[in-house]
């Protein structure tokens, strides 16, 4: 019988992070300043000083390839990692295809996604920058519930504008954000100046990421005692999940495996990353590995989106970033894979996707329920909504390699478990869910907040 899980001691449990940015064969583009559209200079740090703590500011800008994990980190990284490595037997007998199907379970820290490899070593630098306040907001309310359990530990204050649209599709999301003690409310809200504009426009707003992102930096630049918070998109996030990847390679290199095709569901870019990364170094290096980074048809960011400049938020308070965008003022569809729906993707993943190092694909919130129920009935886990766009890819590579008639070794990352997002799939096993994908026309209107913005090259 072959093996079905393999478990790390401690021992293993990585102690740096690594940066893509130091091994791309092309430099990405650097952000830019909002107010003056140039690269950083003195007035951008302090820009973004005052919205970050300007330890993690630097952690954000640097050139290093491998950052030290700080040992509060690691003592807390602990309680979760080295999360376990899983073979997929049972999904692969269900296919019925020459691959072999591995999955990395980050469902098994305490909020049950990938989101507190970021928020602890978030919370900790904040505290020991003298921060005792942070705002950040959430999609679906795994990354809202991440940073509240990372807050409790480091004794920080926690306020999260979380989508309304999510507000109201995923309230045990929120009861978890309150047991940890955080604050959380529905956005757009009537107490901020963005909010407040959204609100006048469309009273009905669902809301977006961008909106909350605006939202919540409104209120860290406030205060002298708050910053701000983002769960995905920005380099030091990307950093921070990389122990998924490294901690992956280990477990293959066990079992005397390689992947032929490594996956993960996209919508800012952090689960992704986190797996693929470490991979992606190895192809830079001359392996030959296919990446697959799969995202919702009602959000195609990388499959339809063009790489520009554009803000992370709906009101402009954020630096101009490189990044593949549906443009900042995109408004998704209300499709119940909250954590994938954002305007734009990642710089580092997106400068990734423009060097042709990730294949990104787009699928349909039927598909991706489709294949989330084949995996909890072949391997008893359930999985969150957007942890099924990942699945999505794995039967589609399968069937692929089928075609093919290669035999292939597929890893991806299993972001987090869907136990709170039931309603879900209360719609779609009910038959209340559509398939959805984004007109065209509907894009181009989008774009037309980006088209003034500065060019990339």
């Amino acid at each position: 019988m072959a093996q079905k899980k393999v478990f790390l001691g401690e021992e293993f449990l990585p102690k740096q992070w690594y940066n893509l940015n130091a091994d791309f064969p092309t430099p990405m583009p650097p952000p830019l300043n909002p107010a003056t559209g140039q690269p950083p200079d003195d007035s951008f740090v302090e820009h973004m000083g005052n919205i970050f703590p300007m330890n993690l500011v630097e952690q954000e800008m640097t050139g290093e390839r491998w950052v030290d994990i700080p040992e509060e980190v690691l003592g807390i990284y602990k309680i979760w990692r080295p999360s376990p490595l899983y073979r997929a037997d049972g999904l692969e007998k269900m296919l019925d295809a020459p691959v072999k199907i591995y999955f990395k379970n980050e469902g098994v820290s305490p909020p049950g996604s990938h989101k507190p490899n970021t928020a602890v070593p978030q919370a900790y630098y904040n505290k020991v920058f003298g921060i005792n306040r942070i705002t950040t907001e959430t999609g679906a309310g795994q990354w809202g519930s991440a940073l509240s359990f990372a807050c409790q530990l480091f004794d920080i204050e926690c306020h999260v504008y979380m989508v309304k649209v999510s507000f109201q599709q995923k309230p045990y999301r929120r009861l978890m954000m309150m047991t940890w003690g955080a604050d959380c409310v529905a956005s757009p809200t009537d107490t901020t100046e963005a909010g407040r504009k959204v609100l006048a426009e469309n009273p009905d707003s669902p809301g977006s990421l961008g909106i909350a992102i605006s939202e919540a930096v409104e209120m860290a630049l406030a205060r002298d005692d708050t910053r701000y918070s983002l769960g995905s998109v920005l380099n030091h996030v990307m950093l921070h999940q990389t122990v998924i990847g490294q901690e992956a390679k280990l477990q293959m290199d066990a079992l005397g495996e390689y992947p032929d095709v490594v996956i993960g569901c996209a919508g800012g870019g952090s689960n992704f990353a986190g797996l693929a990364f470490p991979f992606i170094a190895d192809k830079i290096a001359g392996k030959e590995v296919q990446v697959i980074a799969a995202e919702p048809t009602s959000c195609p960011t990388m499959t339809k989106g063009p790489y520009a400049y554009d803000f992370g938020d709906n009101n402009h308070m954020t630096p101009l970033l490189p990044m593949h965008t549906l443009g900042h003022n995109f408004v998704p569809a209300p499709i119940h894979a909250g954590g994938l729906r954002y305007h734009g993707m990642a710089p580092m993943v997106s400068h990734a996707v423009t060097q042709g190092l990730v294949e990104p694909q787009a699928f349909d919130q039927i598909a991706t329920f489709n294949a989330g129920v084949s995996f909890a009935r072949t391997e008893g886990f359930i999985p969150a909504p957007e942890t099924n766009h990942a699945i999505a890819a794995v039967i589609a590579a399968a069937e692929q390699a089928k075609q093919e008639g290669k035999e292939k070794t597929i890893l991806f990352n299993w972001s987090g478990h869907g136990l709170v997002d039931l309603a879900a799939y209360d719609a779609f096993l009910s038959g209340n869910l559509t398939r959805y994908e984004l007109p065209q026309e509907e894009i181009e209107r989008a774009l037309e907040a980006i088209k003034d913005l500065p060019k990339i090259g």
